[in-house]
């Protein structure tokens, strides 16, 4: 149900996206409590802001109103991804190329099971991540998740 949902919504909010320039980054339809949220998170170049998440949120909120794809009462957040932006496609996986990141892997590889440091490359097969001096080049069907990490 819940995958059903999030490609009715992505359906709905894409004309709108892609007519303003937006990425759709994820969505989320998810139980938290006793309260179900759908998050949309949407970026830009050179970054969203909160009236952008705030036209994206009129129009999705219009969209679904209008066709009701979700049985169940939730609120609906719409926001950028933040500093420590997931990586899910190619794309995200390339633009992060050179910047500090953090990878866990499904099973341990090289007795790791994550990976924290700087993305050194990326191609469809592989994800390499330097740690300290040593390269870690991890497949990319073993990936759990990635995302952008910010170094204190």
């Amino acid at each position: 149900m819940s995958n059903q949902i999030k490609s009715t919504v992505e359906a709905l909010v894409r004309p709108f996206l892609d007519e303003n320039q937006f990425e759709l980054v994820d969505i989320e339809y998810v139980k938290e409590g006793g309260n179900w949220f759908l998050r949309v998170y949407c970026d830009k170049e050179g970054g969203i802001d909160i009236d952008d998440c705030g036209r994206i949120s009129e129009y999705l909120s219009a969209k679904l109103d209008d066709n009701d794809p979700i049985p169940d009462a939730y609120f609906l957040e719409v926001s950028s991804p933040g500093a420590e932006r997931p990586l899910r496609k190619a794309q995200d996986y390339i633009r992060a190329v050179g910047q500090h990141v953090f990878v866990t892997t499904y099973e341990p590889i090289d007795g790791l099971k994550e990976f924290e440091g700087k993305l050194a490359s990326f191609d469809e097969a592989f994800v390499e991540v330097e740690v300290g001096k040593k390269t870690h080049r991890l497949p990319v069907e073993k990936v759990a998740s990635a995302r952008l990490a910010i170094v204190f």
